[in-house]
């Protein structure tokens, strides 16, 4: 991934604004920064686009700006003058995808089938935007269509919104999703920029899907956790399952042969994507233990944080 591909696979979702007012821009920004999201996509759907591009360019610099809905090599270049760093269109259009690659613009374009991914490979594009993707067939279309394709990723957009979006990101070949229901028209036009802040939070928890996966217990030796799963199975007809280094009882209890991490243990959380959720949490500022880290098909699969909570060591597995 380059640095912009990196940036919009490790936000997860980019909200896709439609702005009237070029004034509401750098608040708008400032909503979504506060929900934890620092990609977007302003779209050339309004007049007040390219003065809005530029208003969140010179307030929020740090932001990953987009311009999308771009359809001419004029807007393009609009875009790009404005402060914009990528491009996003709604279907294949060849003369704004070969000025963005003959001027290395990083470029998203749309596409709804083979033809369209056809095309963009033939301009060296790897990554495209499934649109519109619910009318498109949603994710079990996306399968379809990829399955040929196996290096190339998509940013599906259309019909996504927080009832549907970690399907889409639970698919490995998606590296984010484009979605308007954060930041919706009617609340920007409102200035209800608090409620765009909830909604950018409620989609960053849907992003990183965490979930309770386990409680690990420590044991002094492997004779007393043999003891302490036997005590459980007896009580409650639960069944043991015997890895090695330790016993599961169910799927939410696993008792340590020796003590392990964590003065009392450890507990283990779900993910959608460990990678994702890596840069999650150095963004917060949160250590991570790089010599715990496991890799699965190349892809980070399990890390542990570097600090406690409470007596208890965390950490992050895929689903």
């Amino acid at each position: 991934m380059n640095s912009i591909e990196e940036r919009i696979f490790n936000s997860g979702v980019v909200p896709v604004i439609k702005i009237a007012e070029e004034k509401d821009a750098a608040p708008l920004a400032a909503a979504l920064g506060a929900g934890g999201l620092d990609v977007l996509e302003i779209t050339f759907r309004t007049e007040a686009a390219e003065a809005a591009i530029r208003n969140v360019a010179k307030s929020h610099p740090d932001m990953l700006l987009g311009a999308g809905t771009v359809s001419n090599v004029e807007t393009v270049k609009k875009a790009l003058d404005a402060g914009a760093s990528f491009i996003v269109s709604p279907g294949f259009n060849p003369s704004v995808v070969d000025y963005c690659v003959k001027n290395s613009v990083y470029v998203v374009p749309g596409v709804g089938g083979a033809t369209d991914i056809e095309a963009a490979l033939s301009y060296g594009l790897k990554t495209v935007k499934f649109f519109p993707a619910e009318a498109n067939g949603g994710v079990k279309a996306l399968k379809a269509i990829s399955a040929p394709y196996g290096d190339v990723r998509f940013m599906p957009t259309g019909g996504i919104d927080a009832s549907n979006l970690a399907s889409y990101l639970s698919f490995d070949k998606v590296i984010a999703c484009g979605g308007s229901w954060i930041a919706k028209e009617d609340l920007i036009k409102a200035n209800n920029f608090t409620e765009i802040t909830r909604l950018a939070r409620e989609a960053v928890a849907l992003i990183h899907g965490f979930s309770f996966a386990h409680l690990g217990i420590n044991s002094e030796d492997e004779g007393l956790a043999g003891e302490f799963a036997d005590a459980f199975t007896d009580l409650f007809f639960v069944k043991q399952r015997d890895i090695g280094v330790s016993i599961f009882i169910t799927d939410f209890i696993e008792v340590m042969k020796k003590p392990g991490f964590g003065r009392f243990g450890h507990i283990g959380i779900n993910t959608l994507n460990v990678k994702r959720a890596i840069a999650y949490f150095e963004k917060r500022g949160v250590a991570l233990d790089y010599d715990t880290l496991r890799l699965k098909n190349g892809e980070p699969s399990f890390i542990y944080l570097k600090e406690p909570v409470g007596a208890f060591m965390v950490h992050l597995k895929s689903y």
